[in-house]
């Protein structure tokens, strides 16, 4: 008897799922995008065609990994909510690009591949995670008057790329932009 399309997903099929994404984390932070399918589904203790079920191509695996991650940045942007301004944003920051930097090409991946169904590195939910980090350290004058969400993201997303897959370098860059966010030792120019 075929099952009723609006039931809720069997319980098996939901731990199926949490373990193939557990397994591709592990997978993707060691071996990059490019890491094996069929290494995720045996490490996730599945077969290849159970993988394959729950993603269809390697794209939508990967979006699935980015996704969770960005759940996290978000969930840790708003814990981050209650401490004081300027370090909440710089700590938030640090994290975000630790994490991109830490991603091994699925940026890249995501990008180059773009999916109709799948917003392209969720850049709408991590403006709106920032925007109230961003408009406190702003409140604070920790943060240039200038600065917008959407400019704290995208610099901090150039930042993610220039250091490729090196988290160090990629902190090393962010300070470097933190500075000029923070308008330390810069005056307001005219346009």
């Amino acid at each position: 008897m075929p099952r009723d399309a609006t039931a809720a997903p069997r319980a098996d099929r939901l731990r199926n799922r949490e373990r193939l994404l557990g397994a591709a984390m592990e997978v993707v932070a060691r071996d990059g995008a490019q890491a094996s399918m069929e290494e995720i589904a045996r490490r996730a203790g599945v077969g290849s065609a159970t993988l394959h079920r729950h993603f269809a191509s390697r794209r939508a695996l990967l979006e699935a990994v980015f996704a969770d991650g960005v759940d996290t940045l978000c969930a840790r942007a708003e814990a981050l909510r209650r401490a004081e301004p300027a370090t909440a944003l710089w700590t938030w920051l640090d994290e975000f690009v630790h994490y991109v930097a830490t991603t091994r090409g699925v940026v890249e991946v995501l990008l180059a591949e773009p999916a109709a169904d799948a917003p392209v590195c969720h850049t709408d939910r991590v403006r709106a995670a920032v925007r109230p980090l961003v408009a406190a350290a702003a409140a604070a004058g920790g943060l240039h008057p200038d600065a917008r969400p959407e400019d704290v993201v995208a610099l901090t997303a150039v930042v993610s790329t220039a250091a490729g897959e090196d988290p160090s370098t990629a902190r090393r860059l962010l300070r470097l932009t933190v500075d000029g966010l923070r308008g330390a030792g810069c005056g307001r120019t005219q346009a």
